[in-house]
């Protein structure tokens, strides 16, 4: 797992990828350009230096530590190559098969841009929550237990009080950084104008994302809150 497209491919500059080596497998973890990974598998398959597979990853640092993990895979079933479900079920609960190389990203990225809205809306909403006078915790419920439940809301809740051991409870420290979601934002941007799609929240999204990850760097994303509500203020 790197963090970059440029140092996914450096690896196979430097020699990692010798040819006549058709039997390896690469296992790809990383989130980058689709459209960079998916030509990467086929210039490694013309070259007999392998079998080159995305498989980016969701779940968050909990997802990690407790094996609960979500792989994106492009390849489009695990019969395809086998060694890759024996592989990544070691670290994983749940394992998709999203379809071409490349398709594993695809989907890894729609997902974080949904998730990137979902935290924007969950900070905006428990912002106006707690300003019009309703207790965290009775908040907190009233969302999770109804038709307004995301991941940011339930798993990541950025005020503290509402979600034991979330990264609200200790000053945003952990988590998924903003500078990670806003990586993959960029991702996703430049995914979706390469395909032709309209996003009509990009903009906005983009711009606030840039503006906390310089107020709050190194925070996980949930910081957001902080930003909103000192603009209540």
């Amino acid at each position: 797992m790197l963090p970059n497209s440029e140092h996914v491919e450096a690896c196979f500059a430097d020699g990692l990828g010798a040819a006549n080596k058709k039997d390896r497998l690469f296992i790809d973890c990383s989130t980058i350009d689709p459209f960079r990974s998916g030509a990467l598998a086929k210039q490694l398959a013309d070259k007999g230096m392998g079998r080159f597979v995305d498989a980016p990853v969701s779940g968050g640092v909990k997802g990690a530590s407790g094996g609960t993990l979500s792989f994106m895979v492009g390849m489009p079933s695990k019969e395809t190559d086998p060694r890759v479900e024996q592989v990544l079920s070691k670290m994983g609960a749940s394992i998709h098969y999203c379809g071409k190389a490349g398709a594993g990203l695809s989907a890894k990225l729609v997902n974080n841009y949904l998730l990137g809205l979902n935290n924007i809306a969950t900070a905006e909403a428990m912002n106006m929550g707690l300003k019009l006078g309703l207790k965290p915790s009775v908040l907190g419920q009233v969302i999770n237990s109804s038709t307004g439940k995301c991941w940011p809301s339930e798993k990541n809740n950025p005020v503290a009080g509402i979600v034991p051991g979330a990264p609200a409870e200790n000053d945003f420290e952990g988590g998924f950084g903003i500078q990670l979601m806003l990586k993959d934002l960029g991702l996703a941007l430049a995914a979706a104008e390469g395909a032709g799609v309209h996003l009509g929240a990009k903009d906005y999204a983009l711009d606030i994302y840039q503006k906390v990850a310089t107020q709050y760097p190194n925070k996980d994303f949930g910081v957001l809150f902080k930003h909103y509500e000192a603009m209540s203020k």
